[in-house]
């Protein structure tokens, strides 16, 4: 692996993805060969042969680093280790289980590159979400609710592909399941959020992670604690050393 600072670090968790973990780190070095940057899988403590598959995808994907965490600790924080060992200043993430084509993340990166600094992230938002009908519905309510309360302009924070600046990731607070509110963190640090349409694909090996109930419950307490940070936020405007 080259040793020169890469232009992009593109970020996916992974848990029990056995059957989809080297052939997604293989597809996205296939998108991004041309392109200066790092592929970073972090194993949250699988059980079943996605560390051994990411070990061995490293003989062909030479962008390709390996980092596994010794609990399992959940899908937030797999990607802020990741964004930690990170290396380049634009982060991509997609989630692990190959529903997110990584074709788009070109993209997103392209488009967060090109915006004032000012913005810190650019989101994808799912079209044609190849998703249970009852996920799909018990998704839209989630996202029509949070969006009211929280004002972040989010149709869909549960899609896993977006492109943010390293720097201002590491501004913003931490908590389990924060990566469904990154927009709304953004937001309250004072960074502008966009958003752009991306494709969705069915899973084809291994199973979801998330129920509807469980993921309602959780969103419950999350919710209360999003409100509370909003409401403790305070903007300096900016500032000068003097």
């Amino acid at each position: 692996m080259t040793k020169t600072r890469p232009e992009l670090s593109i970020i996916t968790p992974m848990h029990n993805e056995a059957g989809n973990a080297a052939r997604l780190a293989v597809e996205i070095y296939g998108c991004m060969k041309n392109r200066s940057h790092e592929i970073i899988c972090v194993n949250d403590a699988s059980t079943d042969n996605t560390l051994v598959e990411l070990t061995e995808a490293r003989a062909s994907v030479p962008t390709l680093r390996v980092i596994t965490h010794h609990n399992n600790a959940g899908q937030s924080r797999a990607i802020r280790t990741g964004v930690i060992s990170a290396r380049g200043e634009i982060v991509c993430t997609l989630d692990g289980d190959g529903q997110n084509p990584p074709e788009h993340i070109a993209t997103l990166a392209e488009v967060l590159q090109a915006a004032p600094e000012t913005t810190g992230m650019v989101a994808g938002r799912r079209v044609g979400r190849q998703d249970s009908a009852a996920k799909k519905m018990a998704s839209r309510l989630g996202n029509s609710i949070r969006k009211r309360i929280l004002k972040d302009g989010a149709d869909d924070t549960g899609c896993g592909l977006k492109a943010f600046r390293r720097r201002a990731y590491l501004l913003l607070p931490f908590f389990d399941h924060q990566h469904r509110f990154l927009p709304a963190l953004m937001r309250r640090e004072g960074f502008d959020v966009e958003f752009r349409d991306v494709s969705h694909r069915s899973r084809t090996a291994g199973q979801s992670k998330y129920t509807n109930l469980g993921r309602c419950f959780a969103s419950l307490s999350d919710m209360t604690g999003m409100i509370w940070l909003n409401n403790r936020a305070r903007q300096p405007g900016g500032w000068d050393e003097v």
